[in-house]
């Protein structure tokens, strides 16, 4: 679902997170360290959306400890999840951060905003 234009973010997307990025890899790897470098971990979350691949229903609350591998994010955003004694890698999208800093909470719903925007690798 395609979100209104938000030029601030749009420049903060440009500017500092795919900034020289020529291909669809180098946008990846822009987007995993801007992500990993900027997100504090560990914090709680709400899933949002139901996916195929991920075992999370709307409304679940669970523990995000870190970015998935660079290797697993080469096409989409996953982050590592602590839920039911296991830890294992989500869609990023999924997910809305619960009571953590600004930078964190601005980080995921950057990416959220260029997904949703209709922007891809």
């Amino acid at each position: 679902m395609k979100q209104e234009r938000d030029e601030a973010r749009e420049h903060r997307i440009t500017y500092e997170i795919i900034v020289d990025c020529y291909d669809g890899y180098e946008q990846a790897m822009g987007w995993w360290c801007y992500l990993d470098d900027t997100i504090q971990f560990p914090f709680k979350a709400k899933c949002i959306t139901e996916r195929s691949r991920s075992p999370l229903n709307i409304g679940e609350t669970i523990k995000v400890i870190g970015m998935a591998d660079e290797e697993d994010c080469e096409r989409e955003m996953f982050v590592i999840i602590e839920f039911m004694k296991r830890e294992f890698a989500v869609p990023l999208m999924q997910l809305k951060p619960m009571n953590t800093d600004e930078a964190t909470t601005q980080a995921v719903e950057d990416w959220q905003y260029w997904v949703n925007q209709g922007y891809s690798f």
